[in-house]
Parts: C-alpha cells; sequence; structure tokens
C-alpha cells in the first residue's frame, strides 16, 4: 500500500533562488508544450485530411533539447529531471482530458502551484533529505527512516516549501477489536453524530477566521497591483489561507484516525457533495465541513488499519426512517431537528441525527441491535457523551 508523506522544508536564501529556479524551469516547460499542444490540436480541426500525431512527453522532450534550450541557456541551471517531468504530467493531464475525466491543462502562472518533481539519487536521514542538483535540505520533523524514495515533488504554499514523496506501508490485519460496529451521520448543525450518541463538531475555520481573511481582501484590492504592500497582503492573504486548511486538515485527520483504530466496521453516507454544494444557502458551510476529505482519508485508513469500510447506498433514507419498527416519514423537513415516529404503536423520539446514525448502523448489523440503542428515554439521553474530540485530542 502506498502512502504519501508530505512535510516543509527548513530552506535558506540560496536553496530559496535555486528551488524557485527549479520551479521556474518546469512551468516553462509545462506553458510551451502546453502552447504546442494546443497549436497540434488546433491544426487537426482545421485540416481534418491532414491530421499529425499527437505527441508523446518523449516526443515533447525531444524537440524541447532541440528548440527551447539552445534559446534559453538557463536550463542547464536546473537538474533535467523538472522540464522531463513538466511534460509528463502535461501528457497525463491531456490523457486526462480526452478521457472526459477532467478538464483540459491550463497555462501557469508564476507564483501559483509552483513545484516540480526529482528522481535519481535520493539519500533519507534523521532531520534531513539530499536530492540532486540541488543538495541537503533540512526538514523541521524526523523523516521515516529504511527508505530510498525513487522520486520526490517539491512545491511551495504561502511562501514555504514542501517536500513529498511516497512510502511503502504494509497494512495491518485484524488489528481493531472485533464485532465493534460504528455508524457516522455528517451534518451542518454538528460535524458528525454517532451512533454510540456521542456529537462531534467541527471547528469550522473559515467561519472562524472569515472576518480576518475579508478584511485583508479588502485592504489588497485598494493597494496597487505589483507594489511592495501589495505583495505583503498577498503573503498574508495565502498564509491565512494556509491556516484555514492546516486547522480543517488536523481535526479531520485526528478523528478519522480514531474511527479507524478503534473500530472494525464503519458506516457512513454516499453524499453527493457536488450537488449538495451548490445550494446558496449552506454551500459555505458544507465546503468548510469537508465531507469528501472526510471520506477519502476514511477510505484509505480503513485499509491502513484493518477495519472495514461500509458505504451506503446514495437514496438511503435514514433520516426518514424509525429505527426501531421501520416505519418512513413522507416528509422531513431540515428545520425538524426531533425524529418522531408516527406510528401509533411505536414511542420512538429522538434527535434525528442519532435515527439516521442507529439506521445506518443497521447496515453492519442487521441481524443484532443493541437494546440501549432501541429505546432512548428521552431525546436528551440519546445524545450524551456529546464531545468526543477531547478525547481523541
Amino acid at each position: 500500500m502506498l502512502l504519501g508523506f508530505k512535510t516543509e522544508l527548513k530552506v535558506n536564501n540560496t536553496q530559496r533562488v535555486l528551488l524557485a529556479k527549479h520551479a521556474g524551469v518546469a512551468r516553462h516547460a509545462w506553458n510551451w508544450g502546453l502552447s504546442l499542444t494546443k497549436k497540434i490540436l488546433d491544426n487537426n480541426q482545421e485540416n481534418p485530411n491532414n491530421k499529425l500525431k499527437f505527441p508523446s512527453a518523449i516526443d515533447l522532450h525531444k524537440w524541447l533539447i532541440a528548440l527551447v534550450k539552445p534559446e534559453c541557456p538557463w536550463y542547464y541551471e536546473v537538474s533535467k529531471c523538472a522540464p522531463q517531468y513538466a511534460l509528463r504530467h502535461l501528457k497525463r493531464a491531456w490523457d486526462d482530458c480526452f478521457k472526459k475525466v477532467k478538464k483540459a491543462p491550463r497555462f501557469k502562472k508564476k507564483g501559483k502551484s509552483d513545484s516540480f518533481t526529482l528522481d535519481g539519487s535520493i539519500t533519507v536521514e534523521r532531520n534531513q533529505i539530499k536530492v540532486p542538483r540541488i543538495g541537503w535540505l533540512k526538514t523541521y520533523e524526523r523523516l521515516p527512516q529504511g527508505i530510498k524514495p525513487k522520486s520526490v515533488t517539491i512545491s511551495k504554499r504561502a511562501n514555504k516549501w514542501f517536500i513529498s514523496f511516497k512510502l511503502e506501508i504494509t497494512p495491518r490485519d485484524n488489528a481493531t477489536p472485533k464485532n465493534k460496529a460504528i455508524a457516522v451521520d455528517l451534518g451542518l448543525l454538528r460535524f458528525a453524530t454517532l451512533s454510540t450518541g456521542e456529537e462531534v463538531s467541527s471547528p469550522r475555520p473559515y467561519k472562524q477566521l472569515e472576518k480576518k481573511l475579508a478584511k485583508l481582501q479588502w485592504r489588497n484590492r485598494r493597494q496597487v497591483i505589483g507594489s511592495s504592500n501589495w505583495k505583503k497582503t498577498q503573503r498574508k492573504i495565502a498564509k491565512l489561507h494556509y491556516r484555514i486548511s492546516c486547522i480543517r486538515s488536523d481535526f479531520l485527520h485526528k478523528f478519522t484516525t480514531h474511527l479507524a483504530q478503534n473500530h472494525s466496521r464503519i458506516v457512513i453516507e454516499d453524499l453527493n457533495i457536488s450537488g449538495l454544494i451548490k445550494n446558496g444557502k449552506l454551500s459555505k458551510a458544507i465546503a468548510d465541513s469537508g465531507f469528501y476529505e472526510f471520506r477519502r482519508q476514511l477510505t484509505y485508513k480503513t485499509e491502513l488499519y484493518g477495519s472495514k469500510l461500509i458505504i451506503a447506498e446514495r437514496f438511503f433514507a435514514s433520516s426518514k426512517l424509525c429505527p426501531k419498527c421501520g416505519h418512513k416519514k413522507d416528509k422531513l423537513p431540515l428545520s425538524v431537528r426531533v425524529y418522531q415516529c408516527e406510528n401509533n404503536n411505536c414511542d420512538w423520539i429522538a434527535d434525528r441525527d442519532y435515527s439516521a446514525s442507529l439506521n445506518l448502523l443497521g447496515l453492519a448489523e442487521p441481524e443484532v441491535m443493541p437494546v440501549e440503542m432501541k429505546t432512548p428515554k428521552s431525546i436528551d439521553e440519546a445524545g450524551t457523551n456529546k464531545q468526543i474530540m477531547s478525547n481523541i485530542v
């Protein structure tokens, strides 16, 4: 099983310049290759009887050596791997476009998503890594030992440089307790309601820092584009965006790791995130919660820790079903936060998210459902132990 490892680099001014040169060459090679391939596609569209063969990554690199390098001597100041991998990534982007998996690749701009890839002789030690042409690069945290990555990717974000590479990890077999299933119902009022009655609140980092971000953006709009103050404010905005993403990522990593390590089976819903985010009133809250990232992390962590992830069908009516008698309501608006069964022979009344989590739990345990989860005496009893994150952290 391959896992990605990414950490921040501790670089000096000389290394910053060298890293920026590598990123600049990779960006130039990408833009040159994209311009050339677009001309070939336009020619094939205009002249269907005289089509040109779409070039491969090797063809693009040969043309780059013959046509670009003689006119751009600064290509020789960096590793040859930077433009090579840029053209490989370009070819992969076009393949995804032709398969209609992604949109057509676009030209890159300096300062936005700067990155490059290197391969060759790579050495990893305790707090430093040696890469071709650049040399030793220090890191702020200890690196995994006993590995030799085939390639590394160095990227820039918020004026910080990061290095990432892949690790070969052996998944743990039977590492989690047996017969211990849990269901997770995601929501906006609180991030998750578990079938155990516990409730997990999201930090909502964007909502917390939205006013500070709006103030910086307001100031930036009134500054002269390209001036020193404009660049300073741009860096502050990038750092704030990076802080928001780090808070959200930290919360999701801790929560998903806790679930995967302590439960053998985990049930979640198959939410249509792209459809939900089109709701103008809820889109900001949905994007701030990170539902898709939660599922992505849970997918590979359950495989890593030896547990099983069960995903309910997209149209499974978990909120409308009664977990005790199975009665289904025709309508249940979002404003109704308490589920009360309409069946005269059933006395079920509980929080709607808790009821939905019990219905999801039935997909993992269809034969037996714990008795204490069937008949909560009150809504408060169904929502006991409301904060689980204190135990996780």
